[in-house]
């Protein structure tokens, strides 16, 4: 019974690996696509052009002075990058640890190939998936910092909109 239980379960992962490498280059790339539009906002941002504030933009758009709106809406901004950067070191690790096991085979049939073969798979797999976490850690960094500026900026106006037109003394009593 427990044979036949490990027997699926190495089928199993072994049918996950094509699926996981195919991830991995997915976020890979991801990475790359994600420093790219950091790099062209930042040139945005330089150039004071409205779209490289995507949360004046969407106020702007919607028309609100909700500023957990707002909120809500820079965390959305942030959500899959965010995503993308924890997932990619764990895909790394499942592409790492399914060619072990034939490795392993390899190594105890004396197969020298099927050793390289499987590490080789192994080790360029969870390089992929670290650099791809490495790329959206740097997109998301400065992403979260463009858009917390922009919230404190929009909090400041909101709040001098909503000052009344003068202010009352305090009456000092004799």
């Amino acid at each position: 019974m427990i044979s036949s239980i490990e027997f699926f379960m190495y089928r199993i992962s072994d049918l996950l690996l094509a699926p996981v490498l195919i991830a991995i280059l997915f976020v890979f790339f991801f990475g790359f696509y994600s420093l790219g539009q950091v790099a062209a906002q930042s040139w945005q941002r330089r150039s004071v052009d409205s779209a490289g504030y995507t949360i004046h933009q969407h106020q702007k758009k919607i028309q609100t002075k909700d500023f957990d709106e707002l909120e809500l809406f820079a965390f959305k901004q942030l959500e899959f990058l965010k995503l993308v950067t924890k997932v990619a070191p764990m895909l790394g690790l499942i592409a790492t640890m399914i060619p072990m096991g034939p490795a392993l085979k390899s190594l105890a049939d004396d197969n020298i190939q099927g050793i390289s073969e499987n590490l080789s798979i192994a080790f360029a797999a969870v390089i992929f998936a670290l650099a791809a976490a490495s790329l959206t850690f740097i997109a998301v960094s400065i992403k979260k910092r463009w858009l917390a500026q922009d919230l404190v900026a929009i909090k400041q106006a909101l709040e001098q909109d909503n000052q009344p037109a003068f202010q009352l003394k305090a009456v000092k009593e004799a």
